[in-house]
């Protein structure tokens, strides 16, 4: 039988086997007490089960309140575990929202629980091979923006909102004319009054033809079309219409349906945001962590993921930036087409930082988005660009970028100014 395997951190003052089964039970056939069908030929078909437990530390005090507990007058100590249970794929189908569901949905508000956290998601090739792929994806990328053998270097639109879609338009060309590959829209600027994307597509894009009709290159501009379903379709289609070729939305805002829909309906390259994601992952034992969260997108056939950035103004350690980014890098099955995305380093990055997420990332196949780090250079945004260069030029030369600055004026300036901060 083809099963998926979620994998949890939790927490329970109960018997930890009594709590897994409980959970499994939970989240395939079973119920708190046995009901009537619920026959043992059904339950071999359909119940999911525990592969592992693993017992952790115990602590006095619970992560999380439970008001179960209370009512039963259960007290700790509170035993931690890491707990494996296998769903089998047939419950689900093809069927992304009931996937989510089933491997977290009601196991939060579980009240024998003090803490569960999904930690882990692997899903068989074929079932896998059922969902969309990315349209772009790496390669693709690659293609699009001409960048070969190094980073793509990309940037966001600064200030976040407030801009004219004249001043917008302006800002781009001065970004086309310093060299960037990529451009992104702020997550918070998709479709405002003063600068909809009805006006601002066209106007961006004629910048974006011009450019490319002059160096033969075109740059990847990520328009931010979050919005109601139809409505990103909409936007998709005048991205496209104008010869644009990406789009980008915030995901948790939107959810995983309607990224399935965006992808089924456009071949435009999607850039996902995952804002908000702190909300389901910064907690020790509540949520999700970024592994489950990811693949749950790769399904919806997302091309590039946001990975935040070490060093950066995010509070991701280094290490959960570099799982995030070998993750995207790694491929969920052997089947079908390549399936890797590309991870976007963003927050606080500059010429200073590219090294550090060139070690989490173990490639040169992920974005480096540096807003402030380009647009605030002293002198001015294609010194901002030039900086990036020059810091990969000499790393990819085995040069520390403090000795190699003295070579470099633009990236020495980006060391003195930045680096200070």
């Amino acid at each position: 039988m083809e099963r998926l395997v979620a994998d949890y951190l939790i927490e329970t003052p109960l018997p930890l086997d009594e709590v897994a089964a409980m959970m499994a039970g939970e989240q395939s056939s079973g119920t708190f007490v046995r009901v009537a069908g619920e026959t043992d030929e059904l339950r071999a078909r359909s119940a999911a089960e525990v592969t592992s437990i693993e017992q952790l530390a115990e602590t006095p005090e619970a992560a999380l309140h439970s008001a179960y507990l209370e009512r039963k007058d259960i007290s700790g100590p509170f035993r931690r575990a890491r707990v494996s249970i296998a769903f089998p794929t047939e419950n689900i189908g093809r069927n992304l929202p009931t996937l989510a569901a089933t491997v977290a949905g009601n196991l939060y508000d579980l009240g024998e629980v003090t803490g569960l956290k999904l930690t882990g998601l692997t899903v068989p090739s074929d079932y896998r091979a059922r969902y969309e792929f990315p349209r772009i994806g790496i390669e693709g990328t690659r293609r699009t923006t001409g960048v070969v053998g190094r980073p793509v270097f990309g940037t966001i639109v600064k200030p976040n909102v407030g801009m004219r879609t004249d001043d917008i338009a302006e800002l781009v060309d001065r970004l086309c004319a310093a060299g960037i590959d990529f451009i992104k829209d702020d997550e918070i600027c998709a479709n405002p009054n003063i600068a909809p994307l009805s006006e601002r597509v066209p106007a961006v894009m004629r910048v974006i033809r011009k450019w490319r009709e002059k160096t033969g290159r075109q740059v990847m501009v990520a328009f931010n079309i979050t919005d109601e379903t139809d409505d990103m379709r909409r936007h998709a289609d005048l991205v496209a219409a104008e010869g644009g070729s990406c789009v980008m939305a915030s995901l948790n805002w939107c959810g995983l349906s309607a990224i399935q829909t965006l992808r089924a309906h456009t071949p435009l390259a999607i850039h996902a945001h995952r804002n908000g994601f702190g909300g389901l992952s910064r907690h020790p034992l509540l949520g999700m962590s970024f592994q489950p969260y990811h693949v749950l997108y790769r399904l919806a056939g997302v091309d590039h993921m946001h990975v935040h950035g070490t060093g950066g103004k995010f509070a991701d350690t280094a290490q959960d930036v570099a799982e995030a980014a070998r993750a995207c890098l790694q491929p969920l099955s052997q089947v079908g087409a390549d399936d890797r995305v590309m991870p976007a380093f963003s927050s606080g990055q500059w010429a200073g930082t590219l090294e550090r997420s060139l070690t989490a990332a173990g490639s040169s196949d992920l974005m480096f988005m540096c807003g402030g780090g380009i647009l605030a250079h002293p002198n001015g945004a294609a010194a901002g660009v030039a900086s990036l260069h020059q810091a990969y030029e000499a790393l990819s030369h085995g040069r520390a970028l403090a000795s190699a600055a003295s070579d470099y004026s633009e990236l020495a300036t980006a060391m003195a100014f930045f680096g200070s901060r």
